[in-house]
């Protein structure tokens, strides 16, 4: 079974995790304040903040934001729960805006739409990998006074006109998951510009404590407190020396996901039973999935018979996502139904992703492309 994605850890990340592992740091050491550093001036912000995983980095921006009850945040739904769920753990009330069909990109004007007096942020999903539209999203932003937000688990190594995903928003949140672009088993970022809004994250991943125990050793003190209510979101030493070996890499590694998009586009573009989403002129994508649309019309095969076919043949596809709003935890506490995000749901019945990671072999490609001919039984209509 070739896995819609999947972790590559060299012998050179490994020997890099097994020094922490010797050493007299196990967690909260020099490795994690190293590993901040250098995300930092990879992504171009002042700031980076490395938590245990991508929902603890959404969490720590809610909170960094004073997000609470009666506080409004305007989000996409093709996203994973954590995206909506960060705004519920601070008492806050997630609102959905619909989607681009061509792309799955949170649509500006339907942002535009959702706004009240109420909203205090939108959260801009940068879906397989590819940057929304930051342009508009910035001019919304700034024209209602609001805090644009950029959940960037998927794009770690895109670009947005020249700015790195990461740069562009108020805070922007990176997962480490091993399906995405690095890994450090679990773990996350956020960046950001602001010198306040990462203290306030730095506290918040230490239970609201205002110094960690690396602090406290190089002050010489044993005293701390507890300004607020936090939560213990801190990232081993030992997976911070793998993401630093593993973010040395990135750059080869997006090139590669790269080739492996524009080798299925290429393959695909006259088959009639599936259409790539459109790729933005104005971006460098990164590829963290790559999704199709199946056009079940043209071959009588809806997206579940293609997606048990695409499994038989060996081919470990998947389906990102369901509509968070549909999801029956939003549907009975939040007032959200069937016809509230049209597009999404729409594209929600058609889509799959296809295998994409930086290991994957030429012939891996291949057989991806072969399976795909066949359960759409492009050679026949070809």
């Amino acid at each position: 079974m070739i896995p819609y994605g999947k972790q590559f850890v060299s012998d050179e990340d490994i020997r890099e995790v097994i020094k922490v592992l010797q050493s007299d740091w196990l967690t909260t050491g020099p490795k994690v304040a190293e590993f901040e550093e250098m995300f930092a001036d990879f992504v171009g912000t002042r700031h980076a903040v490395a938590v245990s995983n991508g929902t603890a980095a959404l969490h720590c921006i809610m909170y960094a934001l004073g997000i609470r009850k009666g506080v409004e945040v305007i989000l996409s739904p093709m996203t994973f729960a954590s995206t909506a769920n960060c705004v519920v753990f601070q008492g806050g009330y997630p609102v959905f805006a619909d989607v681009e069909a061509d792309t799955l990109l949170i649509d500006p004007e339907a942002v535009r739409s959702k706004i009240t007096l109420k909203t205090k942020a939108i959260i801009a999903v940068d879906y397989a990998g590819q940057p929304c539209n930051y342009d508009a999203l910035i001019d919304i932003a700034k024209q209602n006074d609001i805090y644009l937000i950029a959940d960037s688990c998927h794009a770690l190594g895109a670009e947005y006109r020249g700015q790195k995903a990461g740069s562009i928003a108020n805070l922007s949140a990176f997962s480490f998951h091993p399906v995405k672009h690095i890994t450090t088993g679990e773990g996350g970022m956020v960046t950001t510009d602001s010198f306040e809004f990462a203290k306030r994250m730095r506290r918040f991943r230490n239970h609201g404590i205002d110094a960690d125990f690396r602090k406290r050793e190089q002050q010489g003190t044993w005293y701390y407190e507890m300004i607020d209510l936090g939560y213990n979101y801190r990232i081993t030493d030992f997976q911070c020396a793998l993401g630093i070996s593993q973010l040395k890499k990135l750059p080869q590694w997006i090139r590669r996901r790269q080739e492996i998009a524009q080798r299925y586009t290429r393959a695909f573009a006259d088959n009639p039973a599936i259409s790539p989403l459109k790729l933005r002129k104005d971006v460098s994508h990164a590829f963290h999935l790559f999704v199709v649309k199946i056009n079940s019309k043209n071959i009588g095969l809806n997206r579940a018979e293609i997606f048990s076919a695409l499994r038989k043949e060996g081919i470990g596809a998947n389906v990102h996502y369901l509509p968070v709003h549909l999801h029956p935890y939003y549907r009975q506490n939040f007032a959200n139904d069937i016809g509230d995000c049209p597009v999404a749901e729409d594209a929600y019945q058609q889509i799959i992703s296809l295998p994409i990671f930086s290991a994957m072999s030429d012939n891996d490609v291949a057989a991806v492309i072969k399976a795909i001919n066949k359960v759409t039984h492009f050679n026949a209509l070809s």
